[in-house]
């Protein structure tokens, strides 16, 4: 199901920041072998991720919803230093998929993936979380 015309889906690719080879790879690989790969936030809303990242300089980001890791790396790229993103998915079968490519993007420090149920997690948290913007994973 596309949501954008084709005409304005090419003109807001063309406007932004290419996809880098490896969020290529991720999102190649995510199509081909999971299964609901639209869940995927991919190359326009993964450099939108990426640059409101950058412009908050976070030191902690809690993502909900891992999925495949192409968010959490996206948003990991305007952490500040020794900053850190917990990203939380119930998935455990594609726990495995979203380890190597965090440790594929050298992110293993910045990322403290956890796999279970965030209403369980959440509560045992100790960083402090100042800013709030919220990015809603598809319903499964």
């Amino acid at each position: 199901m596309d949501f954008l015309s084709k005409e304005l889906q090419q003109y807001v690719e063309a406007q932004t920041t290419a996809e880098t080879d490896f969020l290529k790879k991720i999102n190649r690989e995510t199509q081909a072998h999971v299964l609901k790969p639209r869940m995927l936030s991919g190359h326009v809303q993964g450099r939108f991720l990426s640059m409101i990242s950058k412009m908050i300089k976070p030191k902690v980001i809690l993502e909900i919803g891992t999925y495949t890791g192409y968010s959490a790396i996206c948003l990991a790229e305007g952490l500040q230093p020794g900053g850190k993103l917990i990203t939380i998915d119930i998935n455990e079968e594609l726990e495995n998929r979203a380890r190597n490519y965090f440790t594929e993007a050298g992110l293993t420090n910045q990322i403290d993936y956890r796999v279970g149920d965030a209403r369980k997690i959440i509560p045992s948290l100790t960083q402090a979380f100042e800013g709030k913007i919220f990015r809603a994973s598809p319903t499964r």
